[in-house]
C-alpha cells in the first residue's frame, strides 16, 4: 500500500515537472504590450462606432482590422473597406499604406456582404465607411510580431497576422 502511494506520488511529481517545463513564460515585453492595449480598450466609451487598425500589406487589398469599442482585438475582423461614401486617409492622400498600424475611430457599418480578396484567396466582410477619425499614429501593439523578435522574423510579406489582445 505504501509502495503504491509512493509510486503515485512520484508519478504525479514527474508529470507536474514535465507539464511545467512545457509551459512557456510570456516575455515581459508581451505582457506590457497586452496590459497597455487592454487598458486603452477598457477606457473606450460605448457608442455607435468602431475601432479600426490599418493593416497594410502591399500584396493584399483588405483594409485592416475592425472591432467594436470595449471589445478585445482578438474579436476584430479583417475587412474589405467600401469607400463609396468616404475614402480611407491613405487613399485620399494617394499615399497607399502610409498609415499602416494607425488606429482610427470608424463611423460606418458592416453591410452583411462578403468580398473576395484574390491575393489571400480569402473572403472578408465588407465595412461601409461613412467617416474616419485618427485616434493614434503610435497605438499599443496588438500583434505578437510587434513585441517578439522571434515572431517578427517569422512574418513574411505574405503572412496575415491576427491580433492577439
Amino acid at each position: 500500500m505504501k509502495r503504491v502511494r509512493y509510486l503515485l506520488l512520484a508519478a504525479s511529481g514527474l508529470f507536474s515537472c514535465l507539464w511545467l517545463a512545457g509551459c512557456e513564460m510570456e516575455p515581459q515585453g508581451i505582457q506590457q504590450a497586452r496590459a497597455a492595449a487592454l487598458q486603452g480598450i477598457q477606457s473606450e466609451p460605448p457608442g455607435d462606432y468602431f475601432i479600426g487598425r490599418r493593416y497594410y500589406k502591399p500584396d493584399f487589398k483588405f483594409w485592416g482590422y475592425v472591432r467594436k469599442p470595449g471589445q478585445p482585438w482578438s474579436t476584430a475582423q479583417l475587412v474589405m473597406l467600401n469607400e463609396k461614401q468616404k475614402l480611407a486617409p491613405d487613399r485620399a492622400a494617394l499615399s497607399f499604406g502610409s498609415d499602416n498600424n494607425y488606429e482610427y475611430k470608424l463611423i460606418g457599418y458592416f453591410s452583411g456582404e462578403k468580398v473576395y480578396e484574390p491575393a489571400s484567396n480569402g473572403i472578408y466582410p465588407e465595412f461601409v465607411l461613412k467617416d474616419i477619425k485618427l485616434i493614434s499614429t503610435t497605438p499599443p501593439a496588438i500583434f505578437k510580431s510587434q513585441v517578439d523578435g522571434a515572431a517578427q522574423s517569422a512574418v513574411t510579406r505574405l503572412t496575415i497576422e491576427r491580433p492577439g489582445y
